[in-house]
């Protein structure tokens, strides 16, 4: 699947691609903000997270902005719990912060999973010392369910952190993008 919303692309990322995207998400800020991305993140990682297999279905992406140069500024996902429900996931690179684009992105990943997949629900959740995703997931429609720690495979540790949930039942008329499967 594809996505394109006003200012970024969402699509698969290529083989290729793995100097850009280890170059954008290898920032000790990035790292320590998610808990499966390791410190220090390689190319290595990003060439092992491409090379991973994908179905016409897959809701991994990268983010790639048209304000910058086409390229890529972030990636965003869905990811099947044990639970059988899915989580929201989204990363972005240090430059492209406070511009918008993690809302943009989770806006069109939020009407993937209700239109394209039929989800009812996902979850999603930050780390406590990370208040701005707290306000992008208020922003998409998430609301707190609880607190609770996660293991963040950069720091090492657990951390607190914040479980969101979103009811996808809800209107999104401010959804307003492209979709292509």
């Amino acid at each position: 699947m594809f996505a394109r919303t006003k200012r970024l692309t969402l699509r698969p990322g290529w083989p290729e691609e793995a100097p850009e995207l280890a170059q954008a998400i290898a920032h000790e800020s990035v790292a320590m903000k998610l808990a499966r991305v390791p410190w220090p993140y390689h190319q290595d990682h990003a060439a092992d997270w491409l090379a991973r297999p994908r179905t016409a279905t897959s809701t991994e992406f990268v983010i790639v902005s048209h304000e910058h140069g086409h390229g890529i500024v972030g990636g965003i996902g869905l990811h099947e719990e044990e639970n059988g429900l899915f989580n929201l996931g989204y990363w972005l690179t240090p430059d492209a912060w406070g511009r918008g684009y993690a809302t943009e992105a989770g806006r069109a990943v939020l009407h993937m999973a209700r239109h394209a997949l039929g989800l009812k629900r996902l979850t999603s959740g930050h780390f406590v010392d990370n208040p701005a995703s707290g306000q992008v997931l208020h922003k998409l429609g998430f609301r707190e369910i609880g607190r609770a720690p996660l293991f963040c495979l950069a720091r090492g540790r657990e951390v607190a952190s914040v479980k969101m949930e979103r009811d996808l039942s809800e209107d999104d008329r401010g959804a307003d993008m492209c979709l292509a499967a």
